[in-house]
């Protein structure tokens, strides 16, 4: 046990110290680069962009933080914060790792392996993000061809697809809700697409585990 708390101590205060550090960085990075052309943004306009777009974005990393902590593990959490694309490409790698492992986010095992499965899709993700780099230019005729667009518009949709087969098949009565609610969103307001996935993801989550919790009261589980 002392053992356990002393990791996940470690966890925690690695956790606060990078996350920090991060944020840091992503907020110097304009201010640098203001710096070093000798141009600012015009403050008016600044302002009425971020009271248009961050209580969004400050309702969202709310959420999220309740969302992914139990499905990532304090560990997981801190390090797909840092380094991003969770719910397209973090989510799914630890998800996967422990479904193979047989062992929750919650337990100690959980917590070790989802931190590892993170961390080995942040490396792959960034050494394919170099040969990308190297790449793109050759690549660039191929890419944009119309053969293969279909194909790229498709990869996300076959990820979540993956994913959902194993996941629905594990309870078929509790997946029919958060299904029918994305169906309707998604039909009803056209403007939702891909780009909105990091948003609809947390609120299909809580309203998935309001209906568990309805479903599971009335002996419906």
């Amino acid at each position: 046990m002392k053992k356990q708390g002393s990791y996940m101590e470690s966890v925690h205060r690695d956790g606060r110290v990078w996350g920090i550090v991060v944020g840091l960085l992503i907020m110097l990075f304009p201010v640098i680069v203001s710096f070093i052309f000798g141009t600012a943004p015009n403050t008016s306009v600044l302002v009425k962009g971020l009271l248009a777009t961050a209580p969004m974005y400050w309702a969202v990393g709310i959420v999220e933080i309740f969302t992914y902590v139990p499905m990532l593990g304090a560990g997981g959490t801190y390090l797909s914060f840092i380094t991003g694309n969770i719910s397209n490409l973090k989510l799914p790698c630890a998800i996967d790792a422990m479904e193979r492992a047989k062992v929750k986010a919650s337990s100690e095992e959980g917590e070790v392996i989802s931190t590892i499965a993170i961390a080995v899709s942040s490396i792959v993700t960034t050494l394919i993000i170099i040969v990308g780099v190297i790449c793109i230019v050759p690549l660039t005729p191929l890419l944009e061809s119309p053969v293969l667009k279909p194909a790229f518009d498709m990869i996300l949709p076959a990820l979540f697809g993956g994913l959902a087969v194993v996941f629905i098949s594990k309870n078929v009565k509790l997946s029919i809700a958060p299904i029918v609610l994305m169906l309707v969103l998604f039909i009803s307001v056209p403007a939702l697409n891909a780009g909105t996935v990091g948003i609809m993801v947390p609120v299909g989550v809580l309203f998935t585990v309001g209906v568990a919790r309805i479903m599971y009261k009335r002996g419906w589980l």
